[in-house]
């Protein structure tokens, strides 16, 4: 890659978790490409995200070489825990969805087993290699323009794969008026800490609550991952740690004598909430796998995965046979799981969030949809369907 201009089959622009995934089912499947990731190694390895991941994003990433650690370090979980009303009930994911889970494993990991088998063995991954345009997305030869190591550079393409976000790049490739963006920005915020502290409870819980909503999690057997819901602007240095863990007691108080443990907190950062998504996922010779969803459904990084696994099939049967049915397909194809996604999540957090206009109407309305999910196992099983993922 030391020349000005280079060849590849897939340009990938960004390496996050869709990037890097694949890439590396690419190169499995014998075709050629290369990714273009704008910031250094180590920010991309630190970047906090989501950490629970579905049956078919583990199953991908075992079958691609990357689940070995995931295997030995991640947690599985078998259920989640709702919480209102001074009350607990638990979602039994085997029992209500034919025998799946998932794990709990950062995607901060994820990403560094992904990175580690690339450069071993993968096609070529640029740091630092900052895309700046994508040119000729109607022609057969797209072309990636970027700089990289002080110089003006360009990778022409196949096809161009947009997996850097939504104010990436790539989708600017996309003449204005092509796509159309559908989007909901929610009126709160997340106050997200890690705590060196073992879990409270062994499994998640997603506590509904007059004061607002709290998620208890983790990121392994030593350290808690908490969230609180916060109005949007929250400035998260604002807020000592000893009102952050009273708050905290004071959302996920039950009429048992569960306690949460305290422990020192640090990271802390507040995510706002918004859903978008973006239609067509292809035009020309230019595909994008990106979407926003809230995270209270836990769906981000596994959107991602089942995009991008999508894609290297549709890829992979191109390669073989000449067959474009799949790429073809490929924008009917996600979106249709996406939105399934995108409903899930409102959901959840619809269900469990106060809103700060919500009446007290409002308020009995989430809390009838609590108690139906605690007494009807209907509505147990297609939370915890929806929940473990839909099979790719």
């Amino acid at each position: 890659m030391n020349a000005l201009t280079h060849t590849t089959t897939v340009g990938i622009v960004g390496a996050g978790p869709a990037g890097l995934l694949l890439a590396r089912l690419l190169h499995q499947a014998g075709i050629d490409c290369v990714v273009l990731e704008a910031r250094d190694r180590a920010y991309v390895e630190q970047r906090q995200r989501a950490g629970v991941l579905e049956q078919s994003t583990v199953d991908v990433l075992h079958g691609c070489g990357a689940g070995e650690r995931l295997e030995r370090e991640g947690l599985p979980h078998d259920g989640i825990e709702l919480s209102w009303n001074g009350r607990r009930h638990r979602i039994d994911f085997p029992k209500l969805a034919d025998g799946k889970r998932v794990w709990v494993y950062a995607q901060t990991e994820v990403v560094k087993d992904l990175i580690k088998l690339q450069l071993e063995e993968g096609a070529p991954l640029l740091f630092e290699a900052s895309a700046t345009s994508v040119t000729g997305a109607d022609t057969e030869r797209p072309t990636i323009h970027y700089t990289h190591e002080g110089r003006q550079r360009t990778l022409s393409c196949d096809y161009v794969v947009g997996c850097d976000g939504f104010h990436g790049v790539v989708r600017r490739a996309i003449p204005e008026g092509v796509l159309k963006t559908y989007e909901r920005v929610y009126p709160f915020s997340w106050f997200g800490i890690l705590a060196d502290v073992p879990p409270s409870n062994d499994e998640l819980i997603y506590a509904h609550s007059p004061r607002g909503f709290a998620l208890l999690s983790m990121r392994s057997q030593s350290v808690s991952r908490l969230y609180l819901q916060v109005p949007n602007g929250t400035d998260p240095q604002a807020w000592t740690d000893e009102r952050i863990w009273d708050e905290l007691d004071a959302r996920f108080a039950v009429d048992t004598d569960w306690k949460l443990e305290r422990g020192p907190i640090t990271q802390r950062a507040v995510l706002p909430l918004r859903s978008s998504v973006t239609e067509p996922m292809r035009w020309g010779r230019v595909l994008l796998a990106a979407h926003i969803v809230p995270p209270t459904g836990a769906k981000g990084l596994n959107l991602a995965a089942a995009d991008v696994t999508v894609l290297a099939r549709a890829f992979e049967q191109l390669h073989n046979s000449g067959d474009p049915a799949g790429l073809d397909a490929y924008s009917d194809t996600c979106l249709r799981r996406v939105w399934r996604a995108e409903q899930f999540s409102y959901f959840m957090t619809t269900t469990l969030h106060t809103d700060p206009q919500q009446s007290e109407f409002d308020t009995r309305l989430q809390i009838s949809q609590l108690d139906r999910i605690a007494a009807s196992p209907h509505a147990a099983a297609e939370l915890a369907e929806n929940y473990v993922g839909i099979a790719l």
